[in-house]
């Protein structure tokens, strides 16, 4: 029997808190998990994570990029891992342990359709069982996408997507006449009298060919009435069967998200469905298959208290993502939040120090009846959130009361220091976000990387669009993402000024972080690398036209890292 309990050899004081999995730096425990794991994924067994090699499949498909985790568990001594009755974890291998700190160690979704390798976390609810109610559900709706593939009209459908992710052209039926869906050619008729042709023979032929002409209009006409009935069942039954595909997509996603029923410290359970309810949204696509929730699943269902967690990507970095080899994240806000702050309850917690009030100092850099020009603290929103803490607005407001319109021409973000410039007018708004739109307004960044630079300067062309299933994460999108230009220049080993041409989301922390850009993630960045006391990128220099006067304006706030 394998354990899925790995042994941790450290005498250090256990935390009287959980750490909160979307805000936290890996613990002592959790880096010694860290390296026994990844060492077994390198293929190396003397850390003793399982007493036999990693699989050569296993290895080979982890390499493409993927996402483990860590749960360190406090074990009482001689504490039998025997689940309640009721506990549905099938295949989950478990043996006694009188180590009082070990840790369990999972996986995100599956590898090589799997999701029950040994010494891993098992999943919540195994739905690849072969000729399962999944399977056979799954293949249904396959099959009705290849019907829609193979008889779609290439009109309708240019570019379908096949099951290798390649696009496929259908073959159109042939054509003729005069450009529409005619399938006989036009007869050709001269209406010159032919040489040594008598008056009335002309005329003969001429009326023949006329006939045969109307009888040819007659059989178009009617090819065509044809043609036109054919595509309108055509239609309807595409319409159809993509109406079936749909109910019976959402019948399977709803059966699926019903069978993952999630547990709590309290030892309450729900399903995603009720837990997603909750917050008027529906489960995305692999709710409940992230790492986290398949640590947390077995750790209460087995009676272990969760110490702390952590997570790391191994491999390639993917296309789209921010993601770096052995880089530690939190969890993911679109799938994992509202089920982890259902299993968490009745857990003490760490507070999660993005979502706490807190007081910041906004200083005024300019001011005039027109615009004011501050510099934003790191920690501080540009305009208020959900939670409803300080903002640069809310301070404003309460300073400038008869200030008009929205003020707020643009925006950092919070962990992001510097300078905002905020219209005081309705005229100097829509004048500033005029500046903004032709790109005329100019800003310096000041950065620290979390390595020295290896190019004194460049520009990067990275598309962006926001991450739909975990915002506000930015992700690369060469399809689908809005243009996003940066030109860097170094400045000093890890500090480089960035000067960005357009104004995404995240634009400039995704630039510097992303594979295909500097590679290069700035320091202190909790989204895209790694957390510091501060995330250290700082809007220095800001020049604009004044909206009254026209007269070109530059202002600066000093770097205080």
């Amino acid at each position: 029997m394998i354990p899925l309990l790995h042994p941790l050899d450290t005498v250090a004081e256990v935390p009287r808190q959980m750490n909160n999995p979307f805000y936290y730096e890996p613990d002592a425990f959790c880096r010694q998990a860290m390296e026994r794991l990844s060492a077994y994924l390198r293929g190396d067994a003397s850390q003793c994570f399982l007493p036999q090699a990693i699989p050569v499949e296993f290895q080979s498909e982890i390499a493409k990029g993927k996402m483990f985790g860590v749960l360190v568990v406090e074990t009482p001594a001689d504490h039998s891992l025997t689940p309640n009755e009721t506990d549905s974890l099938g295949s989950a291998k478990a043996v006694q342990s009188s180590e009082k700190l070990s840790f369990l160690a999972g996986y995100s979704g599956q590898i090589c359709g799997r999701s029950d390798w040994e010494g891993f976390a098992p999943a919540v609810f195994d739905y690849l069982e072969e000729d399962g109610y999944f399977k056979r559900k799954e293949k249904e709706i396959e099959d009705i996408s290849e019907t829609l593939h193979t008889n779609l009209p290439s009109s309708l459908s240019p570019a379908l997507p096949n099951r290798e992710g390649r696009n496929m052209q259908l073959d159109t039926p042939p054509t003729g006449g005069d450009g529409g869906g005619f399938l006989l050619d036009r007869p050709v008729f001269s209406k010159a009298r032919r040489e040594g042709e008598s008056s009335e023979d002309y005329i003969k032929r001429r009326q023949f060919e006329n006939a045969e002409l109307h009888r040819w209009k007659l059989k178009q006409r009617a090819l065509k009435e044809q043609e036109e009935t054919a595509k309108r069942l055509k239609d309807e039954q595409i319409k159809s069967l993509k109406t079936l595909r749909r109910q019976k997509s959402d019948e399977l996603q709803t059966w699926l998200f019903r069978h993952f029923v999630m547990r709590n410290a309290k030892g309450d359970s729900k399903d995603l469905g009720d837990i997603f309810a909750h917050e008027d949204k529906v489960p995305p696509a692999g709710s409940g298959e992230c790492c986290e929730p398949k640590l947390l699943q077995y750790a209460l269902a087995y009676g272990l208290k969760p110490v702390s967690m952590s997570m790391f990507w191994w491999g390639e970095s993917p296309r789209q993502e921010v993601r770096h080899h052995l880089q530690t994240y939190p969890a993911c806000n679109g799938k994992c939040k509202p089920i982890l702050r259902w299993m968490l309850q009745g857990m003490d917690v760490m507070p999660n120090p993005l979502e706490q009030q807190s007081r910041h100092e906004l200083r005024i850099v300019y001011d005039d009846a027109s615009i004011c020009v501050v510099d934003k603290p790191a920690g501080m929103l540009a305009v208020p959130g959900k939670s409803g803490i300080e903002s640069v607005l809310s301070q404003l407001q309460l300073r400038f009361p008869d200030a008009e319109g929205p003020m707020i021409v643009h925006r950092l973000d919070m962990a992001t220091s510097g300078l905002m410039v905020v219209a005081k007018t309705t005229t100097a708004y829509k004048v500033l976000q005029d500046q903004f739109a032709r790109h005329e307004i100019k800003k310096r960044y000041v950065a620290e990387l979390s390595q020295d630079l290896t190019s004194k300067q460049g520009k990067i062309i990275l598309p962006l669009r926001p991450d739909l299933v975990d915002r506000p994460r930015q992700v690369v999108d060469e399809e689908f993402g809005k243009p996003a230009t940066t030109y860097y220049q170094q400045i000093t080993g890890r500090r480089v000024a960035l000067y960005p041409f357009t104004g995404r989301t995240h634009q400039l922390r995704v630039h510097c972080a992303h594979h295909l850009g500097l590679d290069n993630p700035i320091r202190g960045d909790e989204l895209y690398g790694e957390r510091a006391d501060r995330l250290y990128l700082h809007a220095e220099r800001l020049t604009l036209r004044h909206p009254d006067t026209g007269e070109e304006m530059t202002f600066t706030a000093p770097v205080s890292f």
